[in-house]
Parts: C-alpha cells; sequence; structure tokens
C-alpha cells in the first residue's frame, strides 16, 4: 500500500509519500513549504494569504515530493480532457493554472490511494488542500482517505522508528498553535476526548505573549530562545486551572496576567527574558500536571505528545523527567520535532493506520471544526 498525503491546514503546505509493505512502514518522502516568513509582519496566521499561497506551492511540493520518492516521470498525456479540472478547482484558479500544466507532462504516479487533511483547520486552507486532492483523485482514478488532523498529530509517534511498540491505553496530550487537547486513545481509531482548552490553546499563549512582549512570530520558538537566556527574577504568573480536579484548560487569563504586568515594567532585555522564561514555565507547569494527572486516572501504559508546541525542548524534558519521578514505568513517546509541526507524513500514517475507508472525491469536503470523537 503506497499512500501519497496532502497537508493545508494552517500555513505549511505538505506533502508526503508513505509505502506499507509486508508489515513494514517506510517513509519515502516528505515536503513542507513553509509560510512563517510570510505571516511574521501580521503577528499570526492570515487565512486569506495562506490559502494564496498553498494555491501557489502546492505543485512544486508534489513534484519534489514524487522526486524524492522515485515517482515523479514524465510522459505527455493523450487526450488530455480539462473540463472536469476546471469544475474541481473554479475557486482555485492559480492552482488549476499550474496542476494542468503538471498534468499534462507527467505520468500518473504508482500510488494506491490519496490522503488528505479534511479539518480541523483554517477552512480556506483546508480547502485548497482537499480541492487539489479531489482533482488528483479524479484525474489518476485513486480513492480518498480524509484525514483528521488531530489524530494525525496522535499517530506522529508511530513514524517508523526501530523498536517501538506503544501499548494502549494511551494519553495523548496534542498541543499546538489552535488546539489543547487531552485525548484517551484506546487503539487506532478509537479515542474519547477527554480535555481540552476552554479558550486559547497553548501555542495561541505562546503567539499571544510574544506579541506582548515585543518579540516575533511564532511565538513559541521566540520565548523559548529568550527564556534560555533569562537570570533569576521574581515575576510570578498564575497556573490557570492547575489545582481544578479536570483536565480542561485555560490560557487567556495567563495572556491578560503577562499583559498587565508588563504595562508596569520596562521591556528591558532582561525584563523580556524573565517574563518569557515565567510564562513558559507557567504553560508547561498546566501541561505536564494535567496529563499525568489523566495518565493516573485512566491507568494509561503509554503517554504519547504530538502538536508544534511539543517540539518546545523545555516541555519534552519536563515532562520526561516529571513522569519518571512520579509514574517511573510509564512510558513516554514524543515524535521529533520536525514531525511534531504540520507535515504530510503525519497525515499518509494516519490514513494507514487510523481505521479510515477511502471515499470518493465527490463526498469530500472541509470540515474545519472536525471532532476527533
Amino acid at each position: 500500500m503506497k499512500i501519497l498525503a496532502i497537508e493545508t491546514s494552517c500555513d505549511d503546505t505538505g506533502i508526503s509519500v508513505i509505502e506499507e509493505k509486508n508489515g513494514k512502514i517506510a517513509l519515502k518522502s516528505n515536503i513542507v513549504s513553509s509560510q512563517v516568513l510570510l505571516h511574521r509582519k501580521w503577528g499570526g496566521v492570515y487565512p486569506t494569504l495562506a490559502k494564496r499561497e498553498h494555491q501557489k506551492n502546492l505543485v512544486p511540493v508534489l513534484m519534489k515530493a514524487l522526486k524524492e520518492a522515485d515517482l515523479l516521470k514524465k510522459e505527455k498525456t493523450k487526450n488530455f480532457e480539462s473540463k472536469k479540472l476546471k469544475k474541481i478547482l473554479e475557486k482555485e484558479p492559480v492552482l488549476l493554472k499550474k496542476l494542468e500544466a503538471f498534468l499534462k507532462t507527467h505520468k500518473k504516479p504508482d500510488i494506491d490511494r490519496l490522503a488528505v487533511t479534511q479539518g480541523p483547520g483554517l477552512e480556506p486552507a483546508l480547502w485548497v488542500g482537499i480541492n487539489f486532492a479531489k482533482a488528483l483523485s479524479f484525474f489518476w482514478k485513486k480513492p480518498i482517505i480524509p484525514v483528521n488532523h488531530i489524530e494525525a498529530h496522535m499517530l506522529a509517534n508511530w513514524l517508523p522508528k526501530k523498536g517501538k511498540k506503544i501499548k494502549f491505553p494511551a494519553v495523548c496530550l496534542v498541543v499546538s498553535g489552535g488546539h489543547t487537547q487531552l485525548v484517551l486513545m484506546k487503539r487506532f481509531g478509537k479515542y474519547k476526548l477527554i480535555g481540552e482548552t476552554r479558550d486559547d490553546a497553548a501555542g495561541e499563549c505562546f503567539d499571544k505573549i510574544a506579541r506582548i512582549l515585543g518579540l516575533e512570530y511564532p511565538g513559541g520558538p521566540a520565548i523559548s530562545r529568550e527564556a534560555e537566556k533569562a537570570k533569576e527574577g521574581d515575576i510570578r504568573f498564575p497556573r490557570p486551572m492547575i489545582s481544578q480536579k479536570n483536565y480542561d484548560f485555560s490560557f487567556s487569563g495567563l495572556k491578560t496576567a503577562v499583559l498587565y504586568q508588563s504595562q508596569k515594567e520596562k521591556k528591558t532585555k532582561g525584563y523580556v527574558r524573565q517574563a518569557s522564561k515565567e510564562a513558559q514555565q507557567a504553560i508547561i507547569d498546566v501541561l505536564v500536571k494535567k496529563t499525568i494527572n489523566a495518565a493516573r486516572d485512566f491507568k494509561a501504559q503509554s503517554v504519547l505528545l504530538g502538536g508544534g508546541v511539543a517540539s518546545n525542548k523545555e516541555l519534552r524534558r519536563q515532562m520526561a523527567d516529571s513522569l519518571k519521578k512520579k509514574i517511573p514505568s510509564l512510558p513516554l513517546y514524543i515524535p521529533d520535532p520536525e514531525y511534531c509541526t504540520d507535515n504530510g507524513a503525519i497525515v499518509a500514517l494516519s490514513a494507514l493506520l487510523g481505521k479510515k475507508k477511502a471515499i470518493s472525491f465527490k463526498k469530500l469536503k472541509a470540515d474545519s471544526n472536525a471532532r476527533l470523537d
């Protein structure tokens, strides 16, 4: 089984090819085009700009992914018919022009399925990837597997790696710019949402605090860099909901506390570094405690992390240290940093492992508010 997967849920254009053969999974290619520099001046992702860039990037990224997987073969297409393609991509004229040029000059690749992120995510961005997948599905006559973005981040922990045997049930912390959720994973395709943010996601909180402190977007890496340089100080921020007996999160109060405190201070380098360190620690303290509580209460056999914020070095280190101290027998799994952020490989793997059926391209729609359970 060979799957080509497409990811456009936010501002990263990702395409990957994964192959399963004789029970073994091989990652054949994983190409990502980032839009971070374009969105930096906005202090966050601007949806219509993200959509436009996906339209420009999808075909070049597809060609790179196919080439890396040794699936890019030139061949002139006979009796090329564009009427149906124009209908599918009627709202994506830039993408249509690029795709037509590609399909006229390249052979259908040796793949069995397409996969695409259906949601959750930014609706304008999702639709570009979905329309692209529908056009390829029609032209190549391959069915599509719709993938949930949250599930993809969880299943990133199963990307090819020696000796990885994750036991169920697992408690999964998915933490990113748009989502902060705790999920009980009973097996592949069987999930229960046990906790989520009631307002800002952790990554969103990082972005907003970075803006308050005069740091660049994306906020998580910027705050992490400043925190590493911080000296000891007396700044103290709240840990929202940390003592409540549930698995939900809230980070808007932390953002407000940073705002009010920063209005009283001069934003010197020393202050920004101390505030960054304390804000990061406040977020980590809440994430770690809630995750460990859930793992203990649900008798988890494994703990998983996923999502962009899971690439934060301090979160990774402190989660591992806390688990080792409090539940030493419980293993922790975290994807390599490059697979924590949005990419096609995790979408392809989710299509392979997530027990989702392939569907006709005619039935595929974006679902920006898709729920995991």
